[in-house]
């Protein structure tokens, strides 16, 4: 007797996550199907992706960007139902046909879209860290009150879940687990003198040795603030805090992650540097799938290697330290401050030394709040990009160097 193939809706299809999320959905057509594809600003990649994958809806966050999409659609022979706005990310995430969500739409902005599959029950495949990271116990709690399954797709925390007893949520020392071994590469300037990185460009910023992947979260990679929000993600996904995490740079990108025991075991995780690794397990899970990634060749890797993580360096890891253990709205001001810094470097408008100084100064000009509501969590993300495009012009930091 064959089985229906599962729906599966893409929240950012257009971005380097939903790109290979397809790719493995390309090799399984037997196993899914596409219900709907959302897209920030890209209409015609969006309606490429259409015309292979045929969903019933696609999505365009732009709501000035509908027209664009559905001339693009009609003009393809699509029967694809154009649709644009928040609401209508929303409102994909949630259909009755959608088995399971990928949420890889970067940023704040896939907040309410993720939520919103939280909500209607949905297998999750959490890509978007910046929603957990805002929303935190909210989050959570959605998930879990309303029947949702929650899977990692960042390759660390996936490798982490894969290393994990399957009853971690009743507690990591209840398990056994003393601690998580998050690695990191370190980036492009890992070996940088910190008097040097004043100078670095957008370009080398965006020039990460392992991964192929988008320009913000490229940044974070090189200011290690993507690891900074990977070690909030990790604490609200496995229940823990970060006093049991350990950041462990590991240059290859070979190791994603590791799980310490209390008799002394280390489980790890390795495969090659390729999101289709864990997009494939999250989508099959608990069975697994072709990736389309070759073997792991453990002679051609050679070696591993490991670093302590030098702060000074990397103050943004910091900041997300601080950040948690503040609570309450703290982590949706770090988030919002960071993304503004990041397109303000991106643009040329600060310096790549300025990110942590603005984000470190938007935090301690913003009132942190309890973050008992998803209004509440918005008006800081709000609040803080505010306070963040005054900072760009006001610079209140270099009076401090």
């Amino acid at each position: 007797m064959s089985v229906a193939p599962q729906g599966i809706t893409i929240l950012g299809a257009t971005g380097t996550i939903g790109v290979n999320t397809l790719d493995v959905i390309a090799r399984h057509p037997e196993r899914y199907r596409v219900i709907a594809l959302t897209a920030n600003g890209n209409v015609q990649r969006l309606v490429e992706q259409c015309q292979v994958h045929r969903p019933e809806y696609a999505v365009v966050a732009d709501e000035a960007l509908l027209d664009v999409l559905v001339q693009g659609l009609e003009q393809a022979g699509l029967q694809t139902q154009a649709l644009a706005g928040v609401d209508a990310l929303c409102h994909v995430a949630s259909l009755p046909q959608t088995e399971a969500v990928m949420a890889a739409i970067v940023g704040g902005a896939g907040l309410l879209p993720t939520l919103a599959a939280a909500k209607s029950g949905k297998r999750v495949l959490l890509a978007n860290k910046e929603a957990l990271v805002m929303s935190g116990a909210l989050f959570m709690d959605a998930v879990r009150e309303n029947g949702a399954q929650l899977l990692p797709i960042d390759s660390e925390h996936n490798a982490i879940f894969q290393c994990m007893p399957a009853d971690f949520q009743r507690g990591l020392a209840s398990v056994g687990v003393k601690r998580i071994l998050l690695t990191a590469s370190g980036g492009p300037f890992r070996s940088w003198q910190h008097q040097d990185l004043q100078a670095v460009t957008p370009d080398q910023a965006c020039a990460h040795p392992n991964w192929v992947m988008g320009r913000k979260i490229s940044v974070d990679s090189a200011t290690m603030m993507n690891k900074g929000l990977e070690l909030i993600e990790a604490c609200w996904l496995f229940n823990t805090t970060p006093d049991q995490i350990e950041v462990v740079l590991h240059p290859q990108s070979v190791i994603h992650s590791m799980v310490a025991y209390a008799d002394g075991s280390v489980l790890a995780q390795m495969g090659h540097p390729d999101m289709r690794t864990p997009i494939a397990h999250a989508l099959a899970w608990p069975e697994r799938i072709d990736a389309g990634v070759e073997t792991l060749d453990l002679f051609a890797v050679a070696r591993l290697d490991f670093e302590q993580p030098d702060l000074q360096r990397f103050p943004c890891l910091r900041l997300a330290y601080e950040a948690f253990k503040t609570g309450g709205t703290a982590m949706a001001v770090l988030n919002a401050a960071n993304e503004v810094a990041v397109e303000a470097f991106l643009t040329t408008q600060i310096l790549f030394t300025d990110i942590p100084h603005l984000i470190e100064s938007v935090l301690s000009s913003e009132a942190i709040h309890a973050a008992d509501s998803i209004d509440a969590v918005l008006a800081a993300d709000a609040n803080a990009r505010c306070a963040a495009q005054d900072a760009i012009q006001q610079k209140p930091w270099v009076k401090h160097l």
